[in-house]
C-alpha cells in the first residue's frame, strides 16, 4: 500500500510511543485566516506509530519544528486512498479537537470542506 505524494508535501519525522522513530506525510496550508496542519497516515512506510495514536504528542512536535502555536492550527488527520478494496482504506478527512472529550475528538470532514482548505 503505497501511499501517492498528491497527499504530502514533505515526509516527518518525530518522536512516536516510546519514543520511537516514526514518520507522516505532512501538508500545512493557511485558508480564511486559519492554519490547517494536515497529517497522513503512510501505512507501510511509516516504521513506527501511526498519526492517530501519535496524537497531540505528533501536532506538538510539528508545531515546534514549523514555529506554529498548537492553539491556532485546526489539525487534520489524513487516511489516504490507497486504491485497496477495503473500504476502510477509502479516503477519509477527521478534523482533530485535543480540548474535547474521546467521544467527540474526531469530527469527519466534508469533501466540500477538504477541497476548500486545500485549495482546489
Amino acid at each position: 500500500m503505497k501511499v501517492s505524494p498528491e497527499y504530502y508535501d514533505e515526509i516527518f519525522e518525530f518522536k512516536g510511543e516510546w519514543d520511537m522513530s516514526s514518520s507522516c506525510g505532512l501538508k500545512i496550508r493557511s485558508s480564511e485566516g486559519k492554519t490547517f496542519v494536515i497529517v497522513t497516515e503512510l501505512y507501510q512506510d511509516n516504521p513506527g506509530t501511526s498519526v492517530t495514536y501519535a496524537g497531540q504528542k505528533l501536532a506538538e512536535q510539528i508545531c515546534e519544528a514549523k514555529g506554529l502555536n498548537l492553539s491556532d492550527i485546526v489539525y487534520v488527520e489524513c487516511n489516504p486512498n490507497t486504491n485497496s478494496k477495503l473500504s476502510f482504506y477509502d479516503e477519509e478527512y477527521f478534523e482533530v479537537n485535543f480540548n474535547a472529550d474521546i467521544q467527540h475528538r474526531y469530527r469527519q470532514m466534508e469533501r466540500e470542506e477538504i477541497l476548500k482548505f486545500l485549495g482546489k
